[in-house]
């Protein structure tokens, strides 16, 4: 258990070209639709990752070859605000934490 980093690093990429763009496979965009975020207010999820979700706690949930795994399991409030429960994925490496992936909880 553990409290990651403010300062993580949550790459644009992984907003504007994964988690908020429709997929075939293993979409999100309508799941995060649900609080009101999409490609126009990116920088909203960002910023409500970094102030909703980081502060609570984090559980170890293995070490990869990329750094050690952890999970950050909380209520995401949006734009709109509806609240939607989401399980993020964060690595640590070099002391960094960086923000993977994140899904419906």
């Amino acid at each position: 258990m553990a409290n990651l980093d403010r300062g993580a690093v949550i790459a644009e990429a992984k907003l504007t070209k994964y988690l908020l763009v429709p997929l075939l496979k293993d979409d999100k965009s309508q799941f995060l639709a649900l609080a009101g975020y999409t490609l126009e207010n990116w920088q909203q999820l960002e910023r409500d990752l970094r102030e909703q979700i980081l502060p609570l706690e984090a559980i170890s949930t293995g070490v990869t070859r990329y750094g050690q795994k952890y999970a950050i399991t909380g209520n995401l409030s949006g734009p709109n605000g509806n609240a939607i429960r989401v399980k993020t994925i964060w690595i640590v490496a070099d002391g960094i934490a960086r923000f993977v992936t994140l899904f419906p909880a």
